[in-house]
């Protein structure tokens, strides 16, 4: 449905080494939170860390995936750390924070608190998602609980799918009233999001608190359907988040707040939100920008439409993130089974350097979602996994750069990555992903000028340690000859 949803609106837009040796991975430093360096994120040694994640997140009551083969258990995380699934988008509904006004649900951290616990233990980044579609479940949607609905009586008729139903009046003004804090609703927003932040500051690999996912502009999404946005909403929408990352800072100063543009950023507006005055905020953006992402096989031959639209809007998120003064990530692009969309638009990401969350990891009967998005054709079965996908996403890459990324590329067809970098050897060593999915029993060979392979972390990480005085380091890994 999500594809299903967009395609009327973007029809519209088109047409106007050897192995090296082991070493144990403790003997590195952990890394507490995430930062960033201008749009870059960094670790707490100063490295540049590239995210190539996933999207986590249930939907259904009770919100939380269970501890099954269906939910998400070790052999996921596993899975996630075996093939340099490095973040997790990590579902936190409102619903399930405040399912009753004005009193969290502590339980229902605990057990959101055992899959964290899940990943982390992995040292994979997480970053707690309060996610939305429609609102509601009254409009077929999820994320708000039901005490929180406001439609002032205006009626709802399904569109059949959560973008259509977002433009129904009933819907958008549950949206209207949140932003003005009618009914003290941004107030609780907020409460909840300081019990999340309360809950877990300080937890090693956070990510920090993405804010609001694609919130709806409300009844004056009209005046976004332009390529330059809304200025108006988007101050509305900025002085919410001011509101909320002003409550997360009374008890946690320094994990990222990310803010996200609302919905139609993702395919057609500009976003126009000002200077941050924090130095740990961030911009939460994706990009459905073409059919292919919502039609498998696209409609028009070549998908122009992906090549003018997709590099727009990492081109927008760029000038975003730098106008906010905010790190910058891709948490959504894909939700599909589109493979040459997944391999364009993640090496359009390459191209930007810049770092992506798929969606999403498992279906879990995704009320706003289609059949092909998850990772797996049955989300009990870990054999089912859809191997082409996972090959598409899976590649070897810089997970931590020790100085300043400048270029990376990744050829799916020669299997050969580029990495070029400005090192600062202070910060340690560049640590690089090499997957055994992508090379197998034959391994790689690596090509470091400025630098030397040092050692790795276990079989799948090269350590690579520039040379003192170099002002450009170059590694290239592609396949060990047969």
């Amino acid at each position: 449905m999500r594809r299903i949803a967009w395609v009327t609106l973007l029809l519209a837009v088109v047409i106007g080494l050897a192995q090296p040796a082991c070493a144990d991975d403790r003997s590195l430093p952990a890394p507490e939170g995430l930062s960033h360096r201008g749009p870059f994120l960094t670790d707490n040694a100063g490295r540049v860390v590239l995210i190539h994640g996933i999207n986590a997140v249930y939907k259904h009551a009770p919100y939380v995936a269970p501890a099954t083969a269906r939910g998400l258990t070790r052999r996921d995380a596993r899975f996630m750390k075996r093939h340099g699934i490095n973040a997790v988008r990590l579902g936190v509904l409102f619903a399930g924070v405040m399912p009753t006004e004005g009193k969290i649900d502590h339980g229902y951290l605990r057990k959101v608190d055992r899959i964290v616990r899940l990943l982390t233990r992995k040292k994979i980044w997480v970053l707690l998602d309060f996610h939305q579609d429609a609102f509601n479940e009254k409009f077929e949607g999820e994320g708000f609980p039901d005490w929180a609905v406001h439609d002032d009586g205006l009626p709802f008729m399904s569109g059949g799918n959560f973008f259509v139903d977002g433009f129904m009046p009933a819907v958008q003004r549950n949206y209207d009233h949140l932003y003005a804090n009618d009914f003290g609703l941004a107030d609780r927003y907020a409460e909840a999001w300081r019990a999340v932040a309360k809950k877990w500051r300080g937890t090693p690999y956070l990510m920090g608190y993405d804010l609001l996912n694609e919130p709806n502009p409300g009844s004056t999404v009209a005046t976004c359907l332009n390529p330059l946005g809304c200025p108006a909403v988007d101050a509305t929408l900025q002085a919410f988040y001011e509101r909320i990352r002003k409550q997360i800072r009374t008890v946690d100063r320094t994990s990222m707040v990310w803010y996200e543009p609302h919905l139609l950023f993702n395919a057609i507006s500009a976003s126009n939100f000002t200077k941050v005055s924090d130095e740990h905020v961030g911009f939460s953006w994706h990009n459905y920008a073409c059919l292919p992402a919502f039609v498998n096989g696209g409609v028009i031959p070549g998908d122009p439409d992906c090549e003018v639209n997709q590099p727009r809007v990492m081109d927008n998120a760029a000038a975003q993130a730098e106008r906010m003064g905010g790190g910058s990530l891709l948490t959504e692009f894909g939700a599909g089974d589109d493979l040459e969309d997944l391999a364009r638009i993640t090496g359009f990401a390459d191209d930007a350097l810049v770092g992506w969350m798929y969606w999403a990891y498992k279906l879990w009967d995704d009320p706003t979602g289609s059949q092909d998005e998850g990772l797996f054709l049955d989300d009990a079965n870990p054999h089912s996994v859809k191997r082409a996908k996972l090959r598409t996403l899976v590649r070897p890459y810089p997970q931590a750069t020790a100085g300043t990324p400048t270029s990376l590329s990744w050829d799916h067809t020669s299997k050969v990555m580029r990495f070029t970098y400005t090192p600062d050897r202070k910060t340690g060593l560049t640590d690089v992903f090499v997957p055994w999915l992508t090379y197998g029993r034959r391994g790689y060979r690596v090509t470091v000028t400025g630098g030397q392979a040092v050692r790795g972390l276990g079989r799948r990480h090269l350590m690579i340690d520039a040379r003192a005085g170099v002002a450009t380091v170059s590694v290239v890994v592609r396949p060990r000859r047969a």
